[in-house]
């Protein structure tokens, strides 16, 4: 079984090409551990039958990172760049391995007991666009001079942190959008603009997001855990995750630990007058169950069935899908409005947000 899991070590690896030499290496070579049974299958002992949904690649990757940040690890911390280093490459595995052997039953149990936690922060920019859209295409359809405020809703939401796209500053050509007075700036890296106008004020009235497994981001516990998901040498990325950390604390949103279609139906149970309820998720998809999708499905189904004009409902995902081009996958925002039957694809951008193209078609 220890090479169905190197395999999985290997597409994870992949998915790092051309983004991050440091995690490409280091999951390349403990691949190759892994298929030769050394210290790295102790490591990943009881992983053996994990899905491809669950990423044990990276979860090897985020553990060894998290001895790191706690300064534990001070050879291989010479190579990650969030902690002060430069990688070499070439000695990269040699100083990687009495890591390995020296905590091997401590990553055992951090890989074991922990989800990858990718709370990218980044995708805010997408999401306020496409808030801003949803918010101005109910108004149009109701008929109403002003937007309605929004009751947004995550699935999936982690750590909580793209539950403020309100609270952060957005710098675009040389204007800052959003909540010029944030203590966090984002620069979206947009091509093109959303079809409506993003210089006024996103009121978002209620928030509220759960996850079966919800980080709990006032903790220092939480933030190292959000924190060593990143990989190490994106830096620009590592910060961004930081400064909105520190918002979450100005900020708290608390996340329920919750199933997302038995929630999603709590929470839907009994529509809001004069607000619009936006239902989003971003990269969360590959991480369920059949079963729960189609749960989902069925929820929202019910749910915009009863949708009214004063009272309008929203889907806004950012999820990839597959793509005949070099780059086998896609990340896009979609959009979908009821009652007033409202379906685009907004535009498509990176996995992390950043940068994203504003190109809105009708979305099939």
């Amino acid at each position: 079984m220890t090479g169905v899991l190197a395999e999985l070590f290997l597409d994870a690896a992949r998915g790092c090409a051309g983004r991050s030499p440091l995690t490409l290496a280091l999951l390349t070579a403990a691949a190759e551990d892994l298929a030769r049974g050394g210290v790295v299958a102790r490591v990943m002992a009881g992983a053996e039958c994990d899905r491809q949904g669950t990423v044990p690649g990276l979860r090897f990757a985020g553990a060894l990172h998290r001895l790191v940040l706690e300064g534990r690890a001070p050879a291989l911390a010479a190579h990650y760049p969030t902690a002060g280093g430069e990688p070499d490459l070439a000695t990269l595995w040699d100083d990687a391995l009495p890591v390995l052997h020296e905590h091997a039953d401590e990553l055992r149990a951090l890989v074991s007991t922990t989800a990858v936690q990718t709370n990218e922060p980044g995708r805010s920019a997408p999401l306020f666009g496409g808030l801003q859209t949803a918010a101005h295409l109910a108004a149009d359809a109701a008929g109403r001079r002003a937007c309605f405020p929004v009751r947004l809703l995550e699935v999936g939401a982690s750590g909580g942190l793209n539950l403020r796209p309100h609270r952060i500053a957005y710098r675009v050509d040389g204007v800052r959008l959003g909540d010029p007075g944030s203590p966090f700036t984002l620069d979206p890296c947009w091509t093109g603009r959303p079809p409506v106008d993003v210089t006024q004020n996103l009121r978002l009235v209620r928030r509220a997001g759960c996850d079966p497994d919800p980080v709990d981001v006032t903790t220092e516990d939480g933030r190292l855990h959000l924190q060593s998901f990143v990989w190490a040498d994106q830096v620009a990325r590592f910060e961004r995750l930081r400064a909105a950390l520190d918002l979450a604390q100005l900020d708290p949103v608390p996340v329920r630990r919750a199933s997302g279609p038995e929630w999603l139906a709590e929470q839907l149970a009994r529509p809001e007058r004069d607000v619009l309820t936006v239902v989003w998720h971003s990269v969360v998809w590959q991480y369920t169950s059949p079963a729960d999708r189609a749960m989902g499905r069925s929820v929202l189904a019910e749910a915009a069935a009863r949708a009214t004009p004063p009272a309008p409902l929203a889907l806004l995902v950012y999820e990839p899908g597959r793509t005949h081009g070099p780059d086998p996958y896609r990340f896009r925002l979609l959009l979908k409005l009821w009652p007033a039957g409202v379906s685009l694809r907004l535009g498509w951008g990176a996995g992390h947000g950043i940068p994203f193209t504003w190109d809105t078609q009708p979305w099939d």
